[in-house]
């Protein structure tokens, strides 16, 4: 009888974004015939009441879990995460995030885990630090390497970044592209016309919608300047932005500066994002930097022609001409055009949706990348 192994995934909080997503998605879909699974995360995470409805898992929210930096309430957390590792007798800890990768990590290590795997989803240093606030970010990801049994990157450039910059060796990484359920977003539950009318878009408008979460990582500034730029050329031309965050008030009042509150409108978060998604014409992702962005691959699903920053991951699934368009990062000019020419050109955005779509079922499928994550698991602890 092959033997069930304990498995704690640990996140910092579970907000609306790609990490998260993917980390409730494995533990309600791990083999229970092989693993006991457990999640620990912090309070306060717009996915908590998703997490607790998993019926045949250990979740638990905890309050010493959090975003700040705060040396004593950090080792605080590292010493209860240690205990509840012990406490579980978790065979597998599985980090995400970057608090909670740092930290999850070293308890896990001080709890003798047998087995420590960290998935960044994007690393914790990056374009918009300071620099010496990304070198601190960086030696801490060096640090944490070294008690790493296995780095997964969910793009093959994360993972050439993190091995120049000395983080772990060659042999500790795997690259798991971040997977979707493909197939959910096949179908809106109400009609496209429906849903435009609701938005207030006539039949011959072209809806440009994003779906981000608003803070610099995804420059949603970025996407009101191309708005403006686009507009002024074709007055055809609306906008919607899916999502919240730290910059909505700048957004707003950027929005209102630019004389554009009847061209963009920003939606909040909504649970009707395949909806959203088959209502939109073009979509516009306008990040400075990027793990490899689940935003994108939704909108491949949902048939929507993608036009994107050339950032990180984001290359390895929009290829440009093929299955939408690049922009440089941090260039609302370059993406206004490119908008454009989408919008403007039928062939090109059937040819992108069709091609997206291939790449999308041969190295996208998240209940391929569980299963793969499964198997490095048992590797881990069964391989010798």
């Amino acid at each position: 009888m092959q033997r069930k192994y304990r498995l704690v995934h640990v996140i910092t909080r579970l907000e609306l974004g790609g990490a998260q997503e993917n980390t409730l998605f494995c533990v309600r879909h791990h083999d229970r015939e092989r693993f006991q699974v457990g999640l620990v995360a912090g309070q306060g995470g717009l996915l908590e009441e998703e997490a607790r409805r998993i019926p045949d898992a250990n979740v638990q929210f905890v309050p010493y879990l959090k975003h700040p930096i705060s040396p004593w309430s950090d080792l605080r957390t590292l010493f209860r995460l240690r205990s509840h590792f012990r406490t579980t007798g978790a065979d597998i800890v599985h980090t995400h995030s970057s608090k909670a990768g740092i930290l999850g990590r070293l308890a896990a290590f001080l709890a003798g885990v047998p087995a420590v795997v960290h998935t960044a989803h994007g690393w914790s240093f990056n374009v918009t630090q300071a620099p010496g606030k990304r070198r601190v970010f960086v030696a801490l990801e060096r640090m944490a390497a070294v008690i790493s049994d296995r780095l997964i990157t969910v793009s093959h450039r994360n993972r050439i970044d993190a091995l120049a910059l000395g983080i772990g060796r060659v042999r500790q990484y795997d690259v798991l592209h971040s997977g979707i359920d493909v197939g959910a977003f096949d179908r809106p539950l109400t009609a496209r016309e429906t849903v435009r009318s609701a938005l207030g878009i006539e039949p011959h408008h072209v809806l440009v919608g994003t779906v981000a979460c608003l803070k610099p990582q995804k420059a949603p500034l970025d996407f009101v300047r191309a708005a403006r730029r686009a507009h002024a050329r074709d007055d055809r031309l609306r906008f919607v932005i899916v999502g919240d965050g730290e910059l909505r008030d700048e957004l707003d009042a950027l929005v209102r500066e630019l004389g554009l509150e009847d061209v963009v409108r920003r939606l909040g978060w909504r649970r009707d994002v395949v909806d959203l998604l088959h209502a939109m014409d073009v979509f516009l992702l306008t990040s400075r930097f990027e793990g490899l962005p689940r935003a994108v691959l939704q909108a491949l699903a949902a048939g929507v022609p993608v036009v994107a920053t050339a950032v990180d991951g984001t290359p390895e699934v929009i290829r440009d001409r093929q299955t939408g368009l690049l922009v440089p990062p941090e260039d609302p000019e370059a993406a206004a055009d490119r908008v454009l020419e989408m919008a403007s050109d039928p062939l090109l955005r059937r040819r992108c949706i069709a091609q997206g779509r291939e790449v999308l079922d041969r190295g996208f499928d998240i209940r391929r990348m569980v299963r793969d994550l499964e198997r490095l698991y048992i590797d881990l602890l069964e391989g010798g």
